[in-house]
């Protein structure tokens, strides 16, 4: 399981040492989440100032299953992968891998199990800044597009940033570089539908990993 580095600020900075010496890329993606937790933090507590509640709780879970379209960035995907087929246990790893075996455009979120993420610590940026306020979510309800008001919109600070953390992976290293593709939201061109892509394929990657323990 993940351990916690302790940081000043409302969160902690999810580490998994050994792993992040074998994977260059697990650093920049946690460090990515990292920033983008605290912004979600300081959003919230920006909207709580202005007299809104926050009705996102643990055990809601419609924006999961209601969302037709959730955007991953290709090492978001990758990461996801890893915690699914090296890290992911029971309860969640055995009716997730049938779940996955499933799955078609349509569906509720590839990853939620009895109503809870199974990767929630490895959940996409587009699920950690969805944060709605004043009342929870009814059935079937995209907030977005009903009560848009009552959506958080991120801070684009924190977003920027953990994008720049990120892009390494990419090849972008240069500081000019990497503002250029911040700027021209160059990052959203890679972006992929978790709908609507092929989930089997790490069901059977992860029971390939389960044969050779």
């Amino acid at each position: 399981m993940p351990k916690k580095k302790k940081s000043p600020g409302p969160t902690s900075r999810l580490v998994f040492p050994q792993d992040e010496q074998k994977h260059d890329w697990l650093s920049l993606l946690l460090e990515g989440y990292f920033i983008t937790d605290q912004g979600v933090a300081k959003g919230i507590e920006l909207m709580e100032k202005q007299g809104a509640k926050l009705a996102c709780a643990k055990g809601c879970s419609h924006c999961c299953a209601t969302h037709r379209s959730i955007p991953a960035y290709p090492l978001e995907l990758i990461g996801i992968t890893w915690y699914c087929t090296e890290k992911l246990e029971e309860p969640f790893r055995t009716p997730l891998l049938a779940q996955l075996m499933e799955h078609k455009h349509g569906d509720a979120c590839a990853f939620l199990i009895d109503g809870v993420c199974s990767i929630h610590p490895l959940r996409p940026m587009a699920c950690r800044q969805f944060n709605v306020f004043n009342k929870p979510c009814e059935k079937d309800e995209d907030a977005y597009y009903t009560r848009r008001k009552d959506v958080m919109n991120p801070i684009k600070k924190y977003t920027n940033k953990a994008f720049s953390v990120m892009m390494p992976f990419y090849g972008v290293t240069d500081r000019a570089q990497k503002r250029h593709v911040v700027e021209n939201g160059l990052m959203h061109n890679m972006a992929k539908d978790m709908q609507n892509l092929n989930w089997a394929s790490l069901a059977r990657k992860m029971m390939e990993f389960d044969a050779q323990q």
